[in-house]
């Protein structure tokens, strides 16, 4: 299978969990490409590859407001031609926030919306891969399952 990461990071904890996913997936026999939003071009994001996993670290008190580069793609997501692939959401956060790792249910609405089959529920950790090692890699395993 072919598969797309996109992430949105500003800590970089986001980043980590893309990396760690890309790795886990790669090894399991699959061809991965782990993009970051801020290189990402919304038109055809999604074209040639079976299946695609978006992670965006945010945060916000009344509204989930997503990492800006991830959102500056978000804005344009109904071009990224993901009808009909296969498509997950993680998140890193800070539980402090009212909207705990929000970027899951926001992009995983949008994702459906548009026609995407979504495998598996959103991962939501909170701070890096090395500090959530194993539900990242359990996440990781159900969505290489899924593939």
């Amino acid at each position: 299978m072919n598969v797309l990461i996109v992430y949105g990071s500003e800590t970089g904890n986001t980043e980590s969990l893309a990396e760690s996913m890309g790795e886990r997936i790669r090894a399991a026999g699959h061809s991965v490409k782990v993009l970051n939003a801020a290189d990402a071009v919304a038109e055809g994001l999604c074209s040639g590859y079976d299946a695609v996993l978006f992670g965006c670290s945010a945060w916000g008190t009344d509204e989930v407001e997503l990492q800006s580069d991830f959102n500056t793609l978000f804005e344009e997501f109904d071009s990224i031609d993901v009808k009909g692939k296969k498509a997950a959401c993680f998140a890193s956060g800070d539980s402090s926030f009212e909207h705990f790792c929000g970027a899951v249910d926001v992009i995983g609405e949008k994702l459906t919306a548009l026609g995407a089959v979504i495998m598996e529920d959103g991962l939501r950790v909170e701070g890096d891969y090395s500090g959530n090692k194993e539900d990242v890699d359990a996440w990781t395993d159900r969505i290489i399952a899924a593939l």
